[in-house]
């Protein structure tokens, strides 16, 4: 047997070709299963290491092993041998009395597959392996076999069970002619993907799981694609050695950091893309965010976006009012998103989402208001938001409409609503409204995304979260159930804003921790939570005028009417529609419509012409030089 790996780049193979050569001599067959259609480091040279599809590495390993030849079949082609060579040709045309067209393969039944798999496991000329590829698609269902694909798995198994080491009748010299299995490999997507009855209980089966590949590994694949970034910045390749060396390793571990979770054709593909974009090294996560979200122009890397953010709090005063603490903490939040310092205290933290907001607070406070003020400050137009009311989705089977049905199901091929639209607008803000009333599980879903920042749909596509603001708003903490399960106010109007926030925050924490048993998710969100107060009177005054403003302004774009109050009349109105803050800023608009909007629209709709006057008492009509009619309201 021969072997030129050094121990140091042979921890870097994936496990399962380790595994692999391991269990040769006490397995038959394998399942192979899971990222099967990656790339994997592989030795094509002594000391070398590079990555190659499983094919190739496959065949790496087994050559190692002192194999001659791998069949390679698939339910299109049937059996081609490999590697494609004369030699390797010719001798399993004898071996196995295959016929091959002139594309190197031999189309094949079941039936032949079958009887192909018993001679080759019980040859004794050479050392050989059969590939079954796309075994998953063998069947339409793989515990409804018609009576010819019973036929095969049950011979598979019997092969399996009966099947014995061999040793080599006529070894080569420097063979190790140990006995080992001529084993059967099945590559599928999911190991179920085979009838659920054909490994039970069959110790000479054994199921190889292949992973996503480890930071290591993503760092020892990235050297080898430095070549295809730009080397701008390198002094037009007079760059010393040494210092060549150095931005190699900073590129490889950046580009292994950034590819978090993705596999290692993720990083050629990257690569790829970097080539044709004339992307230099030292932007490769640029690169990485291009592949992930098929976008290469970052907004949050525009730099306008810092003006803006240093002019945020004024802004979001305009909008939201009265509240300071909030604006203040959501504006440090979204200082750090700007600064890609997201998750900087882990390693692995930059493919989370940019920001993570949880609004709590009373009802009608600005809570929505400002998730919007943020989508404007960040990508400059409010209606980047994405909201998703939870409400709707309180029972638990309506999680299939986040992330599409099950494959398999009916309509899983839609996909979900929720990684739909994120793959959609790559760069927005993901509002969750009430998120309190969402079903549990579903709330599950949310671990995954702050995490790692990507959830995978129905359909197998992966919705990226890393270009994101994440904000969830909430009532919790304003009542509360004692200890007879009556629900009661926790924190009312008048309170100190410190007492607020504390009990607020006392509340959250109980809720995740005790009554959904779940805290996980509130260690996820971890003090990214800003809690609103409640709308004091001065408060009131202003988003009363504002509201009342904006109604001014409706009419005289509307109707080129102008309207005009006196002292008294504006304070009535302002008295009533500041009477109660319980509903907060919403419910100061809904008492405007009542008190003020409903009668204007009747005296409006009763106006036949500029001469009429309508409910006198109310209405006082004259029109300027510039033909706008006054109405003074008295």
């Amino acid at each position: 047997m021969t072997t030129d790996r050094n121990p140091e780049l042979s921890a870097l193979a994936p496990r399962w070709m380790r595994d692999l050569e391991r269990l040769l001599p006490i397995r038959a067959q394998f399942i192979v299963s899971g990222n099967i259609r990656d790339h994997f480091l592989t030795s094509v040279a002594p000391g070398v290491l590079t990555p190659a599809p499983l094919r190739r590495c496959l065949w790496q390993a087994l050559s190692r092993q002192d194999f001659r030849l791998l069949l390679i079949y698939d339910p299109v082609e049937g059996v081609r041998p490999y590697p494609r060579e004369a030699a390797t040709e010719e001798l399993a045309t004898r071996l196995f009395k295959l016929k091959l067209q002139d594309d190197g393969a031999m189309p094949m039944s079941l039936d032949h597959l079958a009887g192909l798999m018993k001679e080759l496991t019980r040859t004794r000329e050479v050392r050989a392996a059969l590939v079954i590829d796309f075994a998953s698609r063998l069947t339409r269902h793989p515990d409804q076999l018609d009576a010819n694909e019973h036929r095969f798995f049950l011979a598979a198994e019997r092969l399996a069970v009966n099947a014995a080491p061999v040793a080599l009748k006529a070894p080569q010299p420097g063979e190790d002619n140990r006995p080992r299995f001529n084993p059967v490999l099945w590559l599928l997507n999911r190991p179920q993907d085979l009838p659920s009855w054909f490994a039970l209980d069959n110790t000479r089966i054994e199921s190889l799981t292949i992973g996503l590949p480890e930071y290591e590994t993503r760092e020892a694949a990235a050297r080898s694609y430095f070549s295809l970034f730009s080397r701008r910045g390198d002094h037009a390749g007079e760059i010393a050695a040494a210092d060549l060396e150095a931005n190699k390793a900073k590129f490889a571990a950046t580009f292994a950091r950034a590819t978090e979770g993705l596999p290692l054709t993720a990083l050629s593909d990257t690569a790829q893309l970097a080539d044709r974009q004339g992307i230099a090294w030292q932007r490769v996560e640029d690169a990485v965010q291009c592949y992930k979200v098929g976008v290469l122009e970052n907004p949050w890397k525009k730099p306008y976006l810092r003006q803006r953010i240093a002019a945020a709090a004024a802004q979001i005063e305009t909008r939201v009012k009265g509240q300071p603490q909030a604006v203040t903490k959501t504006v440090d939040i979204l200082m750090r998103s700007v600064m890609g310092l997201t998750g900087a205290q882990t390693k692995s933290g930059g493919n989370r989402p940019r920001g993570v907001l949880f609004f709590a607070g009373p009802t009608g406070v600005g809570k929505t208001e400002l998730a919007k003020t943020l989508t404007e400050l960040v990508f400059g137009d409010e209606r980047a938001y994405i909201r998703f009311d939870m409400s709707e989705f309180a029972a638990e089977h309506a999680g299939a409409r986040l992330l599409g049905a099950p494959p398999g199901y009916v309509g899983f091929e839609a996909g979900g609503e929720l990684t739909n639209a994120v793959r959609e607008k790559p760069f927005s803000v993901v509002l969750f409204d009430e998120v309190e009333k969402a079903h549990p599980r579903i709330l599950d879903k949310f671990l995954q995304i702050l995490e790692d920042g990507r959830l995978t749909d129905g359909r197998g596509d992966v919705a990226y979260f890393s270009e994101t603001i994440l904000v969830f708003t909430s009532n919790l903490g304003i009542f509360v159930e004692d200890e007879h399960g009556r629900r009661v106010q926790n924190v009312a109007l008048g309170d100190a804003y410190e007492t607020v926030e504390t009990r607020v925050k006392g509340a959250i924490a109980d809720y995740f921790k005790y009554r959904l048993s779940r805290p996980e998710i509130l260690n996820r969100i971890g003090d990214n939570i800003v809690v609103f107060n409640f709308i004091t009177p001065p408060v009131a005054e202003r988003i009363f005028a504002g509201m009342l403003d904006n109604i001014v302004r409706r009419v005289l774009e509307e109707h080129r009417l102008a309207l005009h109050f006196t002292a008294e009349v504006r304070e009535n109105l302002k008295n009533r529609c500041t009477a109660e803050l319980d509903q907060g800023g919403r419910g100061i608009g809904n008492r405007l419509e009542s008190c003020f909007i409903n009668p204007l629209a009747r005296a409006l709709f009763a106006l036949d012409d500029l001469e009429a006057r309508t409910e006198a008492s109310i209405v006082n009509l004259a029109e300027d030089e510039a033909g706008i009619v006054c109405l003074t309201l008295q």
